[in-house]
C-alpha cells in the first residue's frame, strides 16, 4: 500500500469486529513503526496504556461517553503525553543523551547543556509543558494510525472522555496527560464505510 492510499483508506471507523483479535506481534509493529514519528530533541514524550481485558475497556467505556467501540474493539490504547518528558532525571531524556555521545554529535561534557536547553524551551512553563507534551504526543498518535492502516487495522481516535476520571481510574501518575485514546482492530463485517467527509482545499487552507 503506498502512502497516498493509507491517506485515503484511514478512517475513524465506529464499528470493530469484537470476534478478530489484534495479534501481539502485529500491535508490536504498529507501535514500532509508530515510534519514528518525530520529536522534539527526539524526546518522545509518549507512552501507551494497552487496554485488552473486556473488564478494564468496559471501565474506560464508562468514562468515555458509554461509546461501545472502546469495549468493542479488540484493543483500546490510552494515550499518555509526558508533561515531564524534557526533564534531566527523563528516562527518555537520558536514553537521547546518551545515543547523542555514541553517535558522537554531543560530548559528555555538554549534557548540563542539553538539559539547560531543554528545560529553556519545554519547562519555562506549565504552559510550555502541557504544549511540548500534546503536541509531540499528537504527531506520534498520527503516526499511530497510519501504521495501523499500513498493517491492515482499522482505528478510531477519541477525545470525548472524562480526563480526570480515567487518570483516577486508571492510576495515571500526573506528569501525564491524556490526549487521546484511540481504539485499534478490524472492521465489523457488513459495515459501510462511507467515503471521506470534505476537507479544505489549499486554498481554504492558505492565509495569505
Amino acid at each position: 500500500m503506498d502512502f497516498k492510499d493509507i491517506l485515503i483508506k484511514r478512517r475513524a471507523v465506529n464499528f470493530f469486529d469484537p470476534d478478530r483479535n489484534v495479534e501481539e506481534s502485529l500491535l508490536k509493529a504498529v507501535i514500532e513503526d509508530a515510534a519514528k514519528a518525530p520529536s522534539s530533541y527526539n524526546l518522545q514524550p509518549w507512552k501507551l496504556m494497552v487496554l485488552r481485558d473486556q473488564a478494564e475497556k468496559a471501565k474506560l467505556q464508562a468514562l468515555a461517553f458509554d461509546q461501545p467501540k472502546v469495549s468493542e474493539a479488540p484493543v483500546t490504547l490510552i494515550v499518555l503525553a509526558d508533561r515531564d518528558g524534557w526533564k534531566e532525571e527523563s528516562s527518555t531524556l537520558k536514553a537521547v543523551f546518551k545515543d547523542l555521545v555514541a553517535s558522537g554529535k554531543m560530548q559528555l561534557e555538554q549534557k548540563e547543556w542539553f538539559a539547560g536547553v531543554t528545560q529553556g524551551l519545554y519547562g519555562r512553563s506549565d504552559e510550555a509543558a502541557q504544549a511540548f507534551a500534546n503536541k509531540n504526543a499528537g504527531l506520534f498518535c498520527m503516526s499511530l494510525m497510519y501504521a495501523a492502516s499500513e498493517h491492515g487495522l482499522q482505528t478510531h481516535p477519541m477525545d470525548g472522555f472524562d480526563h480526570d476520571g480515567v487518570k483516577k481510574a486508571f492510576n495515571i501518575p500526573d506528569n501525564y496527560w491524556i490526549p487521546m485514546l484511540i481504539a485499534v482492530g478490524y472492521l465489523k463485517p457488513g459495515i459501510e464505510v462511507y467515503p471521506k467527509a470534505w476537507r479544505q482545499s489549499y486554498e481554504e487552507m492558505v492565509i495569505k
